[in-house]
């Protein structure tokens, strides 16, 4: 008989990527995220895409615009990873980019291996699960080389924490 390694050899390798932005369906996915870090004896990773400016005529404005930007992506980043760090027991990993936010996370996915699980939040209102979630369920599914759980925004605290 072969030998197998303990299940958490294979299990702390585990990286939850969600996808950071202002949406309540965000918030849902990253509790999700921390407590199955937490019981898996994962890690939890964070991605905050920076949208391009539009505002383009002037570079100086543009270059301004993009610094307070990326400014306070990392004051959220920051903010958040305080709170995974209570909820999944361990400091998250930060990733901060600008572009378009499924171009960046594809490109994401692809540059680092040990991402092994993406966890998106999705709404369940009248303006549907949101463009991300929308994108990687159809047209992008083929781009993807690891598992995604999708949490729906009508999930409880309670409900979140029963399941992980």
């Amino acid at each position: 008989m072969a030998d197998v390694p303990p299940a958490s050899d294979s299990r702390s390798s585990r990286v939850f990527l969600v996808v950071v932005d202002e949406t309540e369906e965000m918030r849902v996915a990253l509790r999700f995220a921390a407590l199955r870090a937490r019981s898996t004896g994962g890690k939890v990773a964070m991605l905050y895409v920076v949208e391009p400016s539009e505002f383009q005529h002037w570079m100086s404005v543009g270059d301004l615009m993009r610094e307070e930007a990326r400014t306070e992506a990392e004051q959220v980043l920051q903010r958040l990873a305080a709170e995974v760090s209570d909820l999944a027991g361990s400091l998250p990993v930060l990733h901060v980019r600008e572009g378009d936010r499924r171009d960046e996370l594809l490109a994401l996915l692809d540059e680092e291996p040990n991402i092994s699980i993406l966890v998106l939040g999705a709404s369940t209102g009248k303006r549907g699960p949101g463009p991300l979630v929308s994108a990687l369920t159809s047209k992008f599914l083929g781009r993807l080389h690891i598992p995604v759980t999708i949490v729906p925004d009508s999930m409880t605290v309670e409900e979140i924490d029963a399941v992980t």
